[in-house]
């Protein structure tokens, strides 16, 4: 074969994920930009559109001519939202429908409620020949095309799967007017040189170049535009990942023979593009082929011996068959769900290697030529709840279900779609004698409290009135800003009726939070009560700490209980003194009940020596605690030791001596 070579796009560079179309075209659906998207002024206003409401991040103006927009708007149209432009050797626009203005199909899209049903819109749209051919007379779709190759390889190998370097040499650069068994014999070929050659890398390198004899442009786009093609073709719902590759997902193997039974057409383009904007039929749109999906399905989940029951639908047209077939895609999608959770101990070292992607902003981590992970830069709020997902599932012992502990959706590999919307918590881990409620952000910032202090609170008081048991809760960011540690030091919330609650937040970096989660599992000790154990430390000194020191003491927490658990020791505290907080009630089996009201330190710098400091509500300005929670500074006179506190009991005023009075037995601390 050596046809002059052209890789076809189903995707954009500019826009990797396909998942985010629908939130961007939601955003232009309800702007003035409606059938006004062309020209310089309007592509600048929907990029800063964009931009306002959070969809892409066009940081400090670095795009200035408004390319975003035109990548959106390319895949408006290309998926049929709008009405593309039509050239005149195609016809006239007024013949198809008015530039920029969204689509009947368009307005269903907006309605796709659901993973699966935004799925089935996008497996329309690419269902459609819109792609030209090299005679200049055909269209074609690079979606059948695909399936038409992976089915050949199925019929002689017995396996679909089609591998990275195999779809970037003899996927995308073919179209149907390639011989289909002649393509399948060179992928055949490659994967058998392949794989006895010593070195991977070297040897694709050397495919893609020969290859790229034939390629006009930059041999690298080899490579990179399979990853962007493979992303979009698989948000048809029909292909899901296997390795870095593709495979035909076996529940829409039925479908996938249908829709590669035609691959090219020679009706004309505006025919095409009428198919698209109206929403083009599948062939689950026939009854036969409906109820041929359905017992295919059904045969499947009973060889998975997975239960379901759908003898209360009726089965009788298309729409009813599809939706008792969308039933049993759900409950074998939470089955496959929980298949996965149950996987995740195994794969802690990946969830690692995640998070400390995360914490660097995103980016790529490559094992090896056919291994590797990504976190997209402009998706790292979606991956960072996905990750701690994974983690807690990794941890285990959940009385929920995987699927719903999560807010955010998941495409069928099992990688995040979005982030959570707003109203709920991101992750509910619920225990048997206990739950975690974890909120995460991207958010480093100053802004950091304002847009999570109050949500965050929300969401763990609400946890706190659903379950009977005690609710935790764990934020975690890349940074954590002063000003949100203190707001959750204090941990005040108001529920209904003005009932005042103390809720439980310990607030953790990423960092901090990797650091206990490898020490666990290299350890082979990860459970929830070492999690829990972890944040009742944690909290242990927040009355007495102002938020810096409570952040230091956080941090040097973190440490500590890793390296025990790392090293199997765990410090006792049996006979080591209580830390007294504020205005403290404590009780003497002499005295009876009574409350701190100050406490007396020694001070070397101050001339006095001792120095008596008030502590009912809280200290001066001028004094903190130290990380420690015993050690004090004064702004004047520098570090300090407690010796003692005054304690009013009801017929007497007594100064303690701290420690020993709080050590032997005699008083202690009532809250």
């Amino acid at each position: 074969m050596s046809e002059q070579i052209k890789i076809w796009l189903v995707g954009n560079t500019g826009l990797r994920n396909p998942n985010r179309i629908q939130e961007g075209f939601s955003v232009f659906a309800n702007s003035a930009f409606v059938g006004h998207l062309h020209g310089r002024d309007n592509e600048l206003g929907f990029m800063n559109l964009l931009d306002e409401k959070g969809i892409i991040q066009n940081e400090v103006g670095k795009d200035s001519s408004g390319s975003h927009a035109r990548k959106w708007r390319l895949m408006f149209a290309k998926n049929g939202l709008i009405y593309p432009q039509i050239q005149k050797k195609d016809g006239r626009q007024e013949d198809l429908g008015p530039l920029d203005d969204i689509t009947p199909f368009g307005r269903s899209f907006l309605k796709a409620d659901t993973y699966p049903a935004m799925q089935e819109c996008f497996l329309r749209a690419m269902s459609v020949e819109q792609f030209p051919m090299p005679d200049g007379v055909h269209y074609f779709s690079p979606l059948r095309w695909l399936l038409a190759i992976m089915l050949e390889l199925e019929k002689r190998t017995g396996s679909s799967e089609l591998s990275r370097i195999e779809f970037a040499l003899w996927g995308h650069t073919t179209n149907p007017s390639y011989s289909l068994e002649e393509v399948v014999d060179n992928i055949l070929d490659l994967r058998k040189r392949r794989a006895t050659a010593p070195a991977k890398r070297p040897f694709d390198k050397k495919e893609i170049a020969k290859r790229g004899e034939n390629y006009d442009k930059k041999p690298d786009n080899f490579l990179d535009y399979s990853d962007m093609n493979m992303r979009y073709l698989r948000i048809s719902g029909v292909l899901q990942r296997k390795g870095r590759g593709l495979i035909i997902v076996p529940a829409k193997h039925v479908l996938a023979e249908k829709l590669a039974k035609s691959t090219a057409s020679a009706k004309p383009l505006m025919e095409q593009y009428r198919l698209l904007c109206a929403g083009a039929p599948l062939p689950t749109d026939s009854v036969d082929v409906a109820k041929s999906l359905l017992d295919d399905l059904v045969k499947q989940m009973k060889e998975r011996h997975i239960l379901f029951d759908i003898t209360d639908l009726p089965l009788n047209t298309p729409a009813e068959i599809n939706i008792a077939r969308q039933r049993l895609e759900n409950i074998l999608s939470q089955t496959d769900e929980i298949q996965y959770a149950s996987e995740q101990c195994n794969q802690w070292e990946e969830i690692r290697d995640y998070m400390t992607l995360l914490i660097k902003g995103g980016g790529k981590l490559v094992y090896d030529e056919d291994n590797a992970i990504e976190v997209p830069k402009d998706e790292t709020p979606a991956y960072l709840e996905w990750t701690l997902w994974r983690a807690a599932l990794a941890i285990d012992h959940m009385v929920n279900k995987p699927y719903e502990v999560r807010g955010f959706k998941l495409d069928s590999d099992f990688m995040p779609v979005s982030a959570a919307g707003g109203g709920k918590g991101d992750l509910y881990c619920e225990f048997n004698d206990f739950t975690i409620l974890t909120e995460v952000t991207m958010s480093t910032s100053s802004r950091q409290e304002a847009m999570e202090g109050e949500p965050v609170r929300r969401h763990v008081s609400d946890a706190v009135l659903k379950y009977d048991k005690p609710v935790y809760g764990m934020f975690i960011a890349v940074r954590i800003d002063t000003n949100t540690a203190e707001t959750f030091r204090h941990g005040i919330w108001y529920a209904k009726g003005d009932v005042k609650q103390r809720l439980d937040i310990v607030p953790l970096t990423l960092g901090q939070f990797q650091k206990y989660f490898v020490a666990m599992f290299e350890a082979d000790k990860a459970t929830p009560e070492k999690l829990r154990d972890l944040i009742v430390k944690c909290e242990s000194r927040r009355d007495i700490l102002e938020a810096p020191a409570w952040k230091q003491y956080i941090d040097s927490t973190v440490a500590q209980k890793s390296l025990e658990i790392t090293n199997g020791i765990v410090a006792h505290s049996g006979s080591e003194a209580p830390l007294v907080p504020a205005g403290a009630i404590v009780r003497h089996v002499a005295f009876g009940e009574g409350q701190v009201v100050a406490l007396e330190a020694n001070f070397p710098e101050c001339p006095a020596k001792t120095v008596e400091v008030p502590y009912l509500r809280s200290l001066p300005d001028e004094v903190s605690f130290c990380p420690d929670g015993k050690s004090l500074l004064h702004d004047r006179f520098g570090e300090g030791t407690v010796y003692a506190y005054v304690i009013v009991f009801q017929k007497v005023i007594m100064k303690l001596s701290y420690p020993s009075a709080f050590v032997g037995g005699e008083l202690s601390l009532e809250s």
